[in-house]
């Protein structure tokens, strides 16, 4: 569950603006949970985590005398936190597509289960499982693809909210989300293929 949107005062921010040493520690300590919770969102590999989250204060440092509203800051902020990742996502290679040796055993009874049971008999833990399936095959999308398909389907954000978060329009929104999850179904299509073949092999 993500962290209740942070209460930042007008008197806390004028503060920190005319360069207040203690506003700025007690400010980085309000945002922190959701600055990080936002980290951890939309970057899978823990190692990015902290480098992010200082890369994400620096900007917000160096950018509050341009924050004037009318947005909630704490709204402002999220839309750094989500610019940053991606932009983090965009340097980093895109990974190729999961293969099926690719998988740990864990993962492979999770595809295997997916072909014997329907969704209402998948119990909390098969389906904790299959989300960390989930999160390897997002890693293979483009960067747009990944924050697009975690806001809107992971985060459950309405396409308005992420035109506010990205600056993207509404209909790079909803066609990178259709790609993203056309190339998500097609990764478990072949998963789903090679576990069959392997278990027909033995």
């Amino acid at each position: 569950m993500e962290p209740e949107p942070p209460t930042i005062s007008k008197e806390l921010l004028a503060a920190v603006k005319e360069g207040d040493e203690s506003a700025n520690r007690s400010l980085v300590a309000i945002l922190y949970p959701a600055v990080r919770a936002n980290v951890r969102n939309h970057l899978r590999k823990r190692a990015d985590h902290d480098d992010v989250t200082q890369e994400i204060f620096l900007k917000i440092f160096l950018k509050i005398e341009q924050y004037r509203g009318p947005q909630p800051f704490d709204h402002w902020v999220s839309r750094i936190a989500v610019t940053t990742c991606y932009d983090w996502l965009r340097k980093q290679r895109v990974r190729p597509l999961v293969a099926y040796s690719d998988l740990s055993e864990t993962e492979v009874a999770v595809i295997e289960n997916s072909l014997k049971v329907t969704k209402a008999e998948t119990s909390d833990t098969q389906r904790e499982l299959f989300s960390g399936l989930l999160e390897k095959l997002i890693a293979t999308l483009k960067p747009r693809e990944q924050i697009v398909i975690r806001l809107l389907d992971l985060e459950e954000r309405s396409v308005r909210e992420i035109e506010a978060l990205t600056g993207w329009g509404s209909s790079k929104i909803k066609v990178t989300a259709m790609r993203a999850r056309r190339k998500l179904a097609e990764q478990i299509q072949q998963l789903e293929m090679q576990s069959q073949g392997d278990s027909e092999t033995i």
